[in-house]
């Protein structure tokens, strides 16, 4: 690739940046950044990233490969309606806004182009996110193969269908956030019942770090693996009756359906709000 370009310059485009260099996918040179005025911002990652930015928007995204639409998705509908004079016919959009559809993005760019959504979560800081990808029609192989490797860079990648995005957004794009609250509740638990905080917290992120080792190398399911820990009589038989009696697993499944829900709607008001911005 000669010229990926990230509109937007935030935290989800900074662990992008971070997996492609790191992995010598692209020279540095030939990733661009933008945002809407925060310059210190951009010369931050220009020297931690040693990538290129810049303002000019026309020089910006003339022939460019990729353009990754990672702004704030209030501020999409002003951005587009500013870059898509300077897209190209051949230019891939990659969008990591949240609820925006690819029809309303294929409306925003005026000209028939590949539109390919990408769902990751806050875990591709760190290089362990699970990402979500969905394409348009005009996506060849080799453009969604394309999108694909980079996301790889910062963890796991899934190829869905549109309509199932909302789906993954109120699953594993909220999910971090899920088990953060549980670990709130096991650190509040912790100190009630004795145990430092900081000890708890260690004990806490270990158990997490192996539960979720046996889920991924274990060919056996949840409910099994689960069972084996639970002894007739036992402790864990006792815990686990306390989070049958609150309606635990109940309120989770509610939580990740409502979160959908809303992913939904928020996607549905961001869209008309873009497409009359756009034709104003």
């Amino acid at each position: 690739m000669k010229k990926l370009v990230f509109a937007g310059a935030g935290s989800i485009a900074e662990a992008l940046i971070s997996g492609i260099v790191k992995s010598d996918l692209i020279d540095g040179k030939n990733v661009w950044a933008t945002n809407r005025g925060n310059a210190k911002r951009l010369a931050e990652l220009e020297k931690k990233y040693r990538i290129s930015t810049s303002y000019n928007v026309k020089g910006l995204y003339q022939r460019a490969d990729a353009v990754v639409l990672a702004m704030k998705p209030k501020d999409a509908a002003n951005a587009l309606k500013e870059i898509s004079p300077y897209l190209e016919h051949e230019t891939m959009i990659i969008s990591v806004l949240a609820g925006i559809s690819i029809s309303t993005i294929e409306k925003a760019a005026a000209q028939p182009m590949t539109v390919i959504r990408a769902m990751p979560n806050t875990s591709a800081a760190i290089g362990l996110s699970a990402t979500a990808l969905a394409s348009n029609r005009l996506a060849t192989d080799s453009q969604l193969k394309l999108a694909r490797t980079l996301f790889e860079t910062v963890g796991i990648v899934s190829v869905v269908e549109e309509c199932q995005l909302d789906a993954v957004t109120g699953l594993s794009g909220s999910g971090p956030a899920y088990i953060y609250y549980l670990v709130e509740a096991m650190e509040k638990s912790a100190v009630e019942i004795g145990l430092d905080r900081r000890l708890a917290n260690d004990l806490i992120v270990q158990t997490l770090i192996g539960a979720a080792g046996m889920l991924s190398k274990s060919e056996k399911t949840p409910e099994q693996l689960r069972t084996e820990v639970t002894s007739p009589g036992g402790t864990t038989e006792a815990g686990i009756r306390i989070l049958d009696t609150q309606g635990v697993q109940d309120a989770i499944i509610s939580c990740i359906k409502e979160a959908s829900l809303h992913s939904r709607k928020m996607g549905s008001l961001l869209s008309q709000q873009l497409e009359k911005t756009v034709h104003q």
